[in-house]
């Protein structure tokens, strides 16, 4: 094992789960449109143009802006679905995914377990698609959720979207729903407008990231966070020194941008820490001590979604980068 430590560490265990829940929350039922099937389904420009027309959301999901006309998205997603390439891409993602029984029963617990925290949440409509990567990945508001299938085929898929090597192991079709939930916990997760430290965002990070273990418990907090079980096991061994790292060099309440961005954003390694460290760091502490508040204070999901005083959480969590067990 690479660990990055300085300290031998012999056994690992991944981070309980501290929520307690009385109750099963009950399923809501969740269909799936395929919208895919409809894009293909299309003869000429025109029908799809109708589509369009009578789906003003998918623009959206294109992430067009006004000044983009309709009509450019038609001619060029009408040149893709009239590929035979794509084409049979489509059909080996239909064999792959099947009626995605999978995803729909992860969204029936999961948004089961919303209502229960949020009485007022209304279930967002439910459609996947298939563009040729014209698409986003995931487009989600409170009201609708797309997923674009064609960039979740995996390792054997026959095209794969054009991210860097680091990332594409998250586009897998078992990321799909803990991804989803993770964009879906922005409504509820409040952030101190005022506060700009690093802190404060790691710390939106961590809720959003115990949202999902909580509203779908069985989920592996590698497919929340996107690390390898490796990584984790890895960065869980070495926390007391990724945290002297942090509190040596003053980083909890450091506001620059730029200095923020290299522990918090995507890259393959956190190489200010070392060559085994993975990127986006911050996110993963964050998480650890968003996880110790849980498990000192034990809020309720509401509770702990708005809460946006990082400092507190901070404090509150006892966190002094140990491992549970200690």
């Amino acid at each position: 094992m690479k660990r990055f430590s300085v300290f031998s560490v012999s056994l690992f265990l991944f981070a309980a789960s501290f929520w307690a829940c009385d109750d099963t929350p009950t399923e809501i039922p969740v269909t799936v449109r395929r919208l895919e099937k409809e894009i293909f389904a299309a003869k000429s420009p025109d029908e799809l143009t109708a589509l369009f027309q009578k789906n003003p959301f998918l623009k959206s999901y294109f992430g067009a802006g006004a000044e983009v006309s309709d009509s450019l998205i038609v001619s060029q997603l009408y040149t893709n679905v009239s590929s035979q390439q794509l084409q049979q891409f489509n059909q080996s993602l239909a064999q792959q995914f099947g009626d995605l029984n999978s995803i729909q029963t992860q969204l029936q617990r999961a948004f089961g377990a919303i209502k229960a925290s949020y009485p007022d949440f209304k279930p967002p409509q439910v459609m996947t698609a298939v563009t040729g990567f014209m698409g986003r990945d995931l487009y989600v508001s409170d009201s609708l959720i797309i997923i674009g299938l064609d960039y979740f085929g995996g390792p054997k898929a026959t095209y794969r979207p054009q991210v860097y090597d680091y990332q594409l192991r998250r586009f897998q079709a078992e990321y799909i729903v803990p991804s989803v939930l993770f964009l879906m916990a922005s409504r509820y997760n409040k952030i101190n407008k005022n506060d700009n430290t690093l802190l404060a965002d790691m710390t939106w990070y961590g809720k959003g990231y115990e949202f999902v273990k909580y509203v779908l418990p069985d989920t592996p907090d590698s497919l929340v966070i996107g690390y390898s079980g490796q990584q984790l096991t890895d960065v869980y061994a070495s926390q007391e020194d990724i945290w002297a790292y942090f509190l040596d060099r003053k980083l909890l309440y450091q506001t620059r941008d730029a200095e923020k961005e290299r522990f918090l954003g995507e890259r393959p390694s956190t190489v200010e820490i070392s060559q085994y460290c993975p990127g986006s760091i911050a996110r993963w502490v964050g998480w650890r001590i968003v996880s110790k508040y849980v498990q000192e204070t034990k809020p309720s999901l509401a509770e702990l979604m708005a809460n946006e005083n990082a400092r507190v959480l901070l404090e509150s969590s006892k966190y002094r980068g140990r491992p549970d067990e200690e």
